[in-house]
């Protein structure tokens, strides 16, 4: 029997506080795991793309100046690409 969203957040609204800190931990571990997996994968889609010569070489000056266009768009909500 599957549960809906709502029911599983009110399951665990009653379960013990340590029970719900263990669940805490293990989302999570399980969301940073993730997250590595899609770093690796792009990383290694990045990696093909300028050795396929996708990509142009640029210098670190180059890099950093846009990583803080990047960042600081994204601090105003906007969408960089």
């Amino acid at each position: 029997m599957a549960m809906t969203f709502e029911q599983v957040v009110e399951t665990i609204r009653q379960f013990p506080a340590e029970q719900q800190e263990m669940l805490i931990d293990l989302i999570h571990g399980w969301r940073t795991e993730a997250r590595r997996r899609e770093i690796a994968r792009d990383a290694q889609e990045s990696l093909a793309a300028f050795r396929s010569g996708q990509l142009e070489p640029q210098s670190a000056q180059t890099a950093i100046t846009e990583l803080r266009q990047f960042s600081e768009g994204q601090e105003c909500g906007e969408n960089w690409l």
